[in-house]
């Protein structure tokens, strides 16, 4: 389904083998001459790293293309043949991507950092990915011992997918991790600004679709930022997708110029920093352009944090406000209050899917919302080009398997001991205890906002129970 950049992934291969020879590692010296952490980036100092993210992607973007059309051959050990697909096929393939593309980033910066992180897939539609990459990191597995960290497990997680019998297309309440169910769109990002109430430490980060950008309460919950205490609380860092369309229309705001978009989300009292996916072939461009923006936001976020926390020591007035207006540089507005950081990500809609089907073209357009190919059991051309070997995502091999996976991605996975996973409502409980939740104004002020608008409950919500206490 989807073109090569890359070559397999051999059991032996590390990073420490990846050659100036390789497509995606080809430097691009004098991008940028300033010398903060986020512009090495740009100057393409640090290549074997965006060799690791880059190759994670076309893992879990070859996994997500396998749980919507494969029912059997993972692998494609054998010359793929109608009978290895699906009959039935059901999902959503133009968001995958770009979630695929967010989460190979955010385990850069959770491994550099060692940062206690959330992923909020918006989109949950997009399913797949949210699976794939909790199965290439080996926590599916770890949970769902049926659906093991080798090719007979890989095999099971594409069968079961949207399949009788096996798991929703939808991020779902089964799906690890997963907080915010994916087949009602809207609630994403008022369920970030949950998850960090009360968790100094935690940053969220939420994926907002276009499409889902145009509900209610997605607009509404823009706002939620004034309820955010960058003392006691986490923060969350939004990033809003752009592919340009939804299930058969373009998005609104896609479509706004680029110049009203920022002055809009200056309105809501966000920083925005763009990304945009000029040519979906020059991944590596798109690469060093989203990681030195992601490095540039969490240095933000964390410059407000020093500055809100150091002035509750010094005596000032925490609860997101600075005495005596904002200081140059520490991300505030002139009266003070906290210009959270957010990143407007555009890129194609089904990126590294197939270009053009009957004719038709389908990246970057509507018709990549769920199934690009959706006849190959009866069509000879749509299967070839989901079986093509000349497809951009490359080949996944049994190196590439979470139980079987060479240095490489070994590498690129983050890791922590199992007593360091609670769930965050867990986290957050272990030293505090249950109390009565604190009814927050604006900005985390004591009092009410109106109607009872702040109040929260620290035991509502769904999270996933920890590990020994699920169901086997």
């Amino acid at each position: 389904m989807t073109r090569d950049l890359t070559r397999d992934l051999s059991p032996d291969q590390s990073s420490d083998q990846i050659t100036d020879a390789d497509p995606i590692v080809s430097s691009t010296p004098g991008r940028a001459s300033e010398t903060a952490p986020e512009n090495a980036w740009l100057k393409g100092d640090d290549d074997d790293e965006l060799a690791l993210v880059d190759r994670w992607w076309r893992a879990a973007n070859y996994l997500s293309v396998g749980q919507i059309y494969l029912r059997s051959n993972p692998l494609l050990r054998e010359p793929l043949g109608a009978s290895h697909t699906k009959s039935r096929l059901l999902g959503h393939w133009g968001t995958t991507p770009g979630l695929n593309f967010v989460y190979a980033h955010l385990n850069r910066v959770i491994r550099r950092d060692s940062q206690n992180m959330l992923f909020i897939a918006g989109p949950g539609h997009g399913g797949p990915a949210v699976v794939a990459n909790a199965w290439l990191e080996g926590t599916y597995s770890e949970i769902y011992s049926n659906v093991g960290d080798d090719e007979p497990g890989m095999a099971e997680l594409f069968r079961q997918f949207s399949y009788p019998g096996g798991i929703p297309s939808h991020a779902a309440p089964e799906t690890p991790g997963s907080i915010s169910e994916g087949g009602e769109l809207g609630y994403s990002l008022a369920h970030a600004y949950g998850s960090v109430f009360d968790n100094p430490d935690l940053i969220t980060v939420v994926v907002i679709g276009d499409g889902e950008a145009e509900t209610g309460p997605l607009a509404a919950s823009w706002h939620s930022h004034n309820f955010l205490d960058p003392v006691a609380d986490g923060a969350v860092l939004p990033i809003l997708h752009l592919n340009g369309y939804k299930i058969a229309n373009p998005t609104i705001l896609a479509r706004m110029p680029e110049a009203q978009l920022e002055q809009l989300l200056r309105g809501y009292g966000h920083e925005p920093h763009f990304v945009t996916v000029a040519d979906p072939d020059d991944t590596a461009a798109a690469h060093r352009d989203f990681a030195a923006v992601l490095d540039r936001c969490l240095t933000e976020i964390r410059k407000i944090q020093a500055a809100r926390r150091s002035a509750t020591t010094d005596g000032g007035t925490g609860n997101g406000e600075s005495p005596g207006g904002g200081a140059a540089g520490d991300g505030t507005h002139d009266d003070g209050a906290a210009r959270w950081p957010v990143i407007v990500l555009r890129s194609p809609k089904g990126w590294t899917g197939p270009k053009v089907v009957d004719g038709l073209p389908v990246e970057g357009t509507w018709r990549s919302h769920q199934v690009p190919l959706s006849e190959v059991r009866t069509n000879p051309e749509h299967l070839a080009q989901l079986g093509s070997g000349s497809n951009r995502t490359g080949r996944m091999s049994s190196s590439t398997t979470p139980g079987g996976c060479g240095r490489t991605l070994r590498r690129t996975r983050p890791s922590a001991p199992p007593d360091e996973r609670h769930p965050v409502r867990e986290r957050r409980h272990a030293a505090a205890g249950p109390q009565a939740a604190a009814v927050r104004g604006p900005r985390g002020r004591g009092g009410t906002a109106g109607s009872g608008a702040g109040q929260r409950d620290d035991h509502a919500g769904v999270v996933a129970p920890r590990r020994d206490q699920r169901e086997p």
